[in-house]
């Protein structure tokens, strides 16, 4: 029997790992009634230093998130319904509510993360942040391009 090969990095190796970790992340949410976008998007507003305009939080998520501007504006709502964020004209604020869920959610998965990455040399989870980082900045070159002749 012999021992497969380490697979060289590739959009398969990228796609495993991604979807591993946010399984992870999604099981934790689910028991608090959360979504991923909701997170991602309540991440953003609980790490501002204060209140965050709407229209950049929303263009933060699509950025990050690669989905639809419609798509966020109803994340929010859902927020800002469930209690989550307040809104005053076009600034949102994080409740005690929603901070509550982010450092709950936070403390729960941080050992899971920990268990995940440890044992991984510091060097090597430098390598692949550089790998990572340089991968996604060519990738959202490639959409902009592909976005650039449909938005004339």
């Amino acid at each position: 029997m012999t021992t497969p090969a380490t697979p060289t990095l590739n959009p398969r190796v990228i796609a495993l790992a991604h979807y591993a970790g946010r399984a992870l992340l999604e099981n934790v949410l689910a028991r608090h009634g959360a979504t991923f976008q909701q997170s991602v998007t309540l991440r953003l507003v609980a790490v501002a230093e204060g209140p965050v305009d709407r229209e950049q939080l929303v263009g933060q998520v699509v950025d990050a998130l690669k989905i639809d501007e419609a798509d966020v504006h109803a994340v929010v709502e859902e927020l800002v319904e469930g209690g989550m964020l307040t809104t005053e004209s076009t600034l949102l604020s994080i409740t005690d509510t929603g901070r509550e869920l982010y450092r709950t959610t936070s403390a729960e998965t941080a050992p899971i993360s920990a268990r995940i990455y440890a044992g991984i040399p510091a060097g090597d989870l430098a390598v692949a942040g550089r790998v990572l980082s340089l991968i996604n900045e060519r990738a959202n070159t490639e959409l902009a391009a592909m976005a650039g002749p449909a938005a004339e």
